[in-house]
Formats: structure tokens, sequence, C-alpha cells
């Protein structure tokens, strides 16, 4: 994606806390990031002179952005890291390093042993994290350990080793720690069960274990042990904020989908977000084009079903943002009205209008875009051009009986005037009205001034005038060597005739079409911009002549008099304290009495 085709989708992009998700063109994840601000963070990407090569590749790779709204900053965090685990995205690998969170690995082996980790391998273990807390990471380690004994050592427990009876029972066995599945004392599938177990609990299925905890510390308490149900209390405490780690939403609504759905026309859009523990763990959007005149229940029951079967989600609560007429019986469909789970709802609902409106937005822009490309391809067929002329610049001369030469460059982009590149010139070495000389002047230093800054040429150069204009400009780019890189044409002002170089024959387009209308419009604007500033500079020079013949006023009393008061006329309506406040009362006195004379001279006939 090019900084210009951002362009077209930068007003889509939501001014509010997020994730994002670059894809390319095969749908492939590329980044995930999270920002305060979606509209600034990744707008910073498409400023392609802040960034060295790398952050540049990805740009170039990206095709298509994804957004997931959220309520905090925080909430951005959290749902960045949880969509980076899940996905691996290429170019997370070093802009976001997962050492910084620590996880809890079960490894893919025959015992799995179960430890706290900064390091993902792809060996095929479950990770399960990340965690906010390394206290509360190792507090949930340690419970699952005092309640279902697992081994810490690293032996290759195969069993063809544990037959051949290569290993014998370690401490760990001795004290209560392991059930020394290394002399076969525990049995493969024993040892499974407590896994997936383990499993549950923490993934955040946790109200057994505080169940237990919570008659440890009752035990302790009956036998006056205060100490020891002090510090089983404090470890409750911890495991009832376990779900810190990744809730973004209320802890305890859990395996739960969310769907909504917005309309405009025959375009809508099901948002789609799956609850976990308290925690977003998956976010969609799924346009649908009506065909028929579907009600928005039967819109939303076919999203719904559609993104179930695609995501194969289990979650029996289903929490909708309006009623649909199926409702199946195994499922807990429900429409909320208050509380935290409405709150839910809402949230898909924003990100369904913010993608819908992204939508509508690209479509516009996306005709935009062709009905210019259509324009573009006819122009440079009628003009025979080698190249869409993308950008076009085109020149004017203006003078006063060859005083106050200037000149004025606009510049069109795409068709469209683009006003920040609007130069004007106050010709600097032509005497007199040399309308030839002139214009070469100015194409010399325009271009010379481009070719120094190493920024582009425009796609076509327009001088308005005959023949010897363009030859002018002609002569201007051979000197500069890029005559062959710039087509150029001269337009005669009464007969809407195109010139070409070495062409004595005129081409003539047709008055109504496109082409010699985007001509004239920049013809008729670049003299428009050459006489405002003809006329200003005219304006100067007159007040600035008038002032310099008064006796005992110097030239920077003249400019600051110019500065302040613009012309005569103005100076003459002046209060004379103005006058003072700005050349002093003896320069005043002076130009007071110069301005008396010259209400009392009649004017001329």
């Amino acid at each position: 994606m090019t900084p210009e085709t951002f362009k077209a989708l930068e007003y889509t992009i939501p001014d509010k806390p997020g994730v994002y998700r670059y894809l390319d063109t095969h749908d492939k994840l590329l980044y995930v990031g999270k920002a305060k601000s979606l509209k600034k963070r990744v707008g910073s990407y498409f400023q392609l002179d802040r960034h060295e090569g790398r952050i540049r590749l990805m740009v170039s790779k990206i095709a298509r952005i994804e957004f997931t709204l959220v309520d905090t900053e925080l909430d951005a965090l959290l749902l960045e890291n949880a969509l980076i685990k899940k996905h691996q995205p290429r170019f997370n690998i070093r802009l976001k390093d997962d050492k910084t969170y620590p996880y809890i690995v079960i490894k893919n082996e025959p015992f799995p042993r179960i430890f706290p980790t900064r390091r993902m391998i792809r060996d095929g273990s479950t990770y399960l994290g990340p965690y906010a807390s390394v206290q509360m990471m190792r507090t949930m380690l340690e419970l699952v350990k005092r309640i279902y004994p697992l081994r810490t050592c690293s032996l290759p427990l195969t069993e063809a080793n544990i037959n051949a009876a290569k290993f014998r029972a370690c401490l760990e066995y001795q004290i209560g720690n392991c059930l020394a599945p290394c002399e076969a004392k525990q049995s493969a599938s024993e040892y499974h069960e407590n896994i997936e177990a383990i499993k549950e609990i923490l993934k955040g299925s946790y109200h057994k274990a505080q169940q237990l905890l919570k008659e440890e510390m009752r035990q302790y308490a009956e036998a006056l042990a205060f100490e020891k149900a002090a510090a089983v209390k404090k470890k409750l405490e911890l495991l009832e904020n376990y779900q810190s780690k990744s809730a973004i939403v209320n802890p305890n609504i859990t395996d739960t989908d969310v769907f909504s759905l917005v309309r405009q026309d025959e375009l809508a859009v099901v948002n789609y977000l799956h609850i976990q523990n308290g925690a977003i763990v998956r976010s969609h959007n799924l346009e649908i084009m009506q065909n028929l005149e579907e009600s928005n229940a039967d819109l939303l029951t076919w999203g719904m079903i559609e993104l179930r079967n695609r995501f194969q989600s289990t979650a029996r609560v289903i929490l909708l943002n309006q009623e649909i007429e199926s409702e199946p019986e195994e499922l807990d469909i429900q429409v909320p009205r208050i509380g935290d789970k409405k709150k839910i709802v809402e949230l898909s609902l924003k990100n369904a209008f913010y993608h819908l409106n992204e939508l509508l937005q690209l479509r516009n822009n996306r005709s935009q875009l062709q009905k210019t490309e259509k324009l573009m391809e006819q122009m440079r067929t009628d003009l025979g051009l080698k190249k869409q002329p993308r950008h076009i610049e085109c020149f004017d001369n203006s003078n006063f009986h060859g005083s106050y030469a200037v000149s004025a460059c606009v510049v069109f982009k795409d068709g469209k005037p683009s006003k920040k590149d609007y130069r004007h010139f106050n010709v600097k070495t032509v005497e007199g009205p040399n309308d030839f000389a002139t214009m070469e002047e100015v194409i010399t230093r325009r271009y010379k001034r481009l070719l120094e800054e190493k920024q582009p040429l425009p796609d076509l150069l327009i001088v308005d005038g005959g023949k010897g204009q363009l030859s002018s400009a002609v002569y201007a780019l051979k000197q500069l060597g890029i005559f062959e890189q710039l087509p150029v044409m001269g337009i005669a002002k009464n007969l809407e005739e195109l010139f070409y170089p070495n062409d004595p024959v005129p081409l003539h387009l047709d008055k109504a079409g496109y082409t010699l209308k985007i001509i004239q419009q920049m013809r008729d604007e670049a003299h428009r911009f050459g006489i405002t500033h003809h006329r200003n500079q005219r304006s100067k020079g007159t007040i600035k002549s008038a002032l310099s013949d008064i006796a005992g006023i110097g030239p920077k009393s003249v400019e600051t008099l110019l500065r302040t008061f613009k012309s005569v006329a103005a100076l003459q309506e002046a209060p004379r304290e103005a006058i003072v406040a700005a050349i002093g009362e003896a320069k005043t006195q002076m130009v007071w009495e110069w301005l008396e004379k010259q209400k009392q001279t009649p004017a001329e006939d």
C-alpha cells in the first residue's frame, strides 16, 4: 500500500483506542499493533521518510487494514498480546518481544512438564498466558502442583525406558511432590488426566481450586495455625485476582459469542466477538450484501450461523443487539438491556459501525479513483502522451508596460488544483515587455530547482501562449537536459489551439470534452493567480515610488509605511497618531504635509 493509496482510506480510521491488523493480498496477517489513537498510529506508518527499510517493506505489502476497538489503552495492550500469541504475524517477530511477558508451558512430551517461560518454541507444546503478574503466575503453578503432583525432572520418560527400569525415583517422590511415573508408579493415562485438569485451571476454571484453598485455610484456622492460614489466604486473594491477567470485559462472562448487525442500504456488517474467561479472544467483521429484501433479523441470523460455523464455536451463550425470529433451544440467546453484557454488545456495535463506515468510504473513494483513472486515460489519449498526465504544471506571464513582470505556475494533480504547490516568480533578468525571455527565465528557474532538490518532474508542462512562448520553454528545457523527459505544449488564447514542439499543425480538441476543459481551467487559473500577484506588486511599487519622492523620508521609512498601511489611500485615511507610532513625530510631519498637498491637488480628467 502506497501513501497515496492510504490517503483514500485515512478518514475511515477511528480516532479511538484499539488494535490494528495489517494483512497482505493473500489475507495473511502481517502485523498486529496497539494504539491509544488508531488514526494517529496507523497514519504514522505511511510517513515513509520517517522510517527505515524494514517498515517500508512491511508497508509495501499491506493490502488491507482491520481494527478492533476497545475502551482503554490497557484493553488494547491485552488484546494485542492475545492476537500476537495466536497468529504470530511475520513483522511482530522483532517489533514485539514475547520475552517481556511470562507464560506457562505444558511441554509436548510423554509425561509433560509444566513450568514458566519467556521463550515460545514451536514444538507442539501448549503455552498459556501471557501473565501480567509473575507473582500470580507462580501462585498458579504452586497451586496446581500441590493439587496434582507432577514431575520436574527432564528424564526421557519413554515407554521403552520405563519398561527397561532405567530410572529410579528421586527425592521429589519421597517428599510427595511427584508420583514417580519414571518407575511406572503412575500410569500415562492418569498423568494426562491430571494435565487436562490443570489446563482448565490455568485457563481460568479455578472454582474448585478456590474451594480447596478455603477449606485448607479453615483447617489451619481451626488448628490455630494462624500464620499458615494467613499464607493460604494470601494465595486465595491472588487467585481471586487472577482474572486480571487478561480481562478486558466482565471476568464472570465466559465462553460467550457476541453478534451485532449494522446496515445501510444493501450493505450490512455483522461483528463477532468471542469472550473467553473475561477476555476478547476473537474479533471478526462479516460483510453481507443484500440480495432480496431480507430483514435485519434475517441478516443477523445468517451472519451468526455463518460465523459460528466458520470459527467452529461451541459457545451456548449468545448476546445480540436485536431480537431474531429463530432461537435454537440448545442456545441461550440474549438481547441485554442493562449491565456489563449490554456494554459488550455496544462494543461490538461500535466495531460494526466503524467497519461499515470504512466500507462506504472506500466504496466512494474507489468510485472517485475509477473516475479519475478514466479521465486521466482520456487525457493521455487525446494529447498523445506516453503516460497519464497525473501531474500537470501551467505557466502564465504578466507585466505592465514592461514593469513589474511576474509569472505564475499552477499545479493540477489528478485533474484537480493542488494550490499548496502553486508558485509565483518575480522576473529578475528581463528588461522591458519580453514575454518570450520571461518564459525562458521562469521555466529555467522552476525546473533547475526541482532537479537540484531531486523532486519529481511533472507529467506535462503547458505554457499559456503560442509558438513563441512554447519555443522559449523548449529552449529552457533543452538547456537543462530534460526536454526528452518532460512533454510540453502551448495553448493559444484565441482559437484554443494546442501547439507541440516542431509541429506546425495545431491540435484542436473537442470543445465539450474533458481534456480541453481541464487545460482551459489550468490556463485561467494560472492567469488569475498571476494577475493577483502582479497587482500586489504594482500596488506596492506605486506607493513605494510615491513615498520615495517625499524629502527627508528614506527607504527604511518607506518600507515601514508600506508594510503598515499597504496603500496611499489607506495612508491618507489613517489618523496622525498611527503614522507617528510607525515612523516617529519628525518624519510624520513631513509625510503629513505631503498628504495634505495630495488632497489639494485636483484629479486629472
